[in-house]
């Protein structure tokens, strides 16, 4: 029996690709988000980091392993990024303005 090689098809080297391509993260896109462009990454379960994140539309967690959509201002900074659930990120326009809830109001 002969070895399995698990190489990419059409020639590339997996050391010729740099580290954080469309092959890492997934396509990236532009919309258009309180009048300004911003850049929308939708990221798979398998690909998102053990870490939590939570959500500015419904102010819910993300756990691990969640697919989910990451968007950001596209002239921001890696730190104007922000994780969304894809329901949340598709009802953006929807929603009226955030109601801050107290400190002992029940998430639901």
């Amino acid at each position: 029996m002969s070895p399995r090689h698990n190489r990419p098809k059409g020639g590339d080297h997996p050391a010729d690709r740099s580290g954080g391509g469309p092959d890492r993260y997934g396509l990236e896109r532009t919309e258009e988000y309180l009048g300004e462009d911003w850049t929308v990454r939708h990221v798979s379960g398998a690909s998102a980091a053990g870490k939590r994140y939570r959500c500015p539309g419904c102010d819910q967690e993300i756990p691990p392993a969640t697919p989910h959509v990451v968007a950001w201002p596209q002239y921001g900074g890696v730190d104007d990024r922000r994780h969304w659930h894809k329901a949340c990120w598709n009802a953006k326009d929807r929603r009226t303005t955030r109601v801050q809830r107290s400190r002992n109001a029940p998430r639901h």
